[in-house]
């Protein structure tokens, strides 16, 4: 019998919980042709959201849970849902309920078919303002262009993957993650499913953008350095508009024999030159950043308990 792992990271979400194992329970009674696994990762809750999922544990011995030992962000617990998943196929969700877990039996069907990454795409997304629904359009066309590697529009981490996959993406260890764009650049087969995203049950979202805009960053120089070229792209037309602008001040002042405000031009030309250096500056230092940061070699994350057991191994 095949095993399929849910792995949900969970933050401040004792309120969705109930809600959450209630529609997942009927879905496993539903589909006796698989063993099932939850595996909740408690992303350093301040909540009842770690005290719920060992009541939960209690009542059902499917559900495990992996308990960090303070707040290391999403991105961090879907690889240490990864690290401790032991099914044969693996399927992300969030705990909010926006990701309708009656998808699932759909997102099997495919896998059963032969497909690797079978990931959601929303056709709507009830609950999100005009804003969000923008930005994130934008940001995803911007990504596309930059990195040579296809990224799938619309989707996010609602998905179901191989065990293959999961072997790819454990090997990716940096510490400054998108994992959005790390299911595209593992590759693998990929099969679309359609769905129309729910707004969340209970409780406040946990991203605002400040966040979002880290993630974008994230997204951004994870996967591409084409950020990096601007200084090329800027540099060229620039000497070229200097060049030209020294030409027809020679000019001027031969021909016309009309002087010109010497202090005009210095202040212009400081000021042109500055705002070129601080973008630049600012974009090497988002790499430089990143290399720092990998060249410490800390563990991603540590575990305080695993299914009831203090965690003495960390990665």
């Amino acid at each position: 019998m095949k095993k399929i792992s849910i792995i949900i990271p969970a933050y401040n979400e004792e309120e969705s919980l109930p809600i959450l194992y209630e529609r997942i329970e009927k879905l496993m009674n539903s589909m006796k042709n698989y063993e099932f696994e939850i595996l909740f990762v408690n992303d350093g809750s301040k909540d009842k959201t770690l005290e719920e999922i060992k009541e939960m544990r209690k009542k059902d011995q499917r559900i495990c849970y992996v308990d960090f030992s303070r707040n290391f962000g999403k991105e961090i617990a879907m690889i240490a849902g990864l690290d401790y998943a032991t099914g044969d196929c693996v399927i992300f969700m969030d705990a909010d309920l926006q990701d309708p877990p009656e998808l699932i039996p759909e997102l099997v069907k495919y896998w059963e078919e032969g497909y690797d990454d079978v990931y959601a795409k929303r056709k709507s997304r009830k609950g999100e303002t005009w804003l969000k629904k923008f930005t994130s359009k934008m940001y995803y066309k911007v990504l596309q262009h930059l990195t040579k590697v296809e990224i799938q529009r619309d989707t996010g981490d609602f998905r179901l993957l191989d065990r293959r996959c999961v072997n790819a993406l454990k090997k990716l260890r940096e510490s400054q993650r998108n994992t959005k764009s790390m299911f595209s650049w593992i590759g693998y087969k990929k099969k679309e499913v359609l769905y129309d995203r729910d707004p969340r049950v209970a409780g406040k979202t946990k991203w605002n953008y400040m966040k979002l805009f880290d993630l974008a960053i994230d997204g951004i120089t994870s996967f591409t350095t084409s950020p990096l070229r601007l200084s090329t792209f800027i540099a060229i037309p620039t000497f070229m508009m200097l060049f030209v602008y020294f030409i027809y001040v020679i000019i001027k002042a031969i021909v016309i024999k009309e002087a010109i405000q010497a202090f005009q031009a210095i202040i212009l030309l400081i000021l042109f030159f500055s705002g070129v250096q601080i973008l630049l500056f600012g974009i090497i230092g988002e790499y430089l950043g990143r290399i720092f940061n990998e060249t410490k070699n800390r563990p991603l994350y540590l575990v305080n308990e695993y299914n009831d057991k203090k965690e003495m191994n960390n990665k």
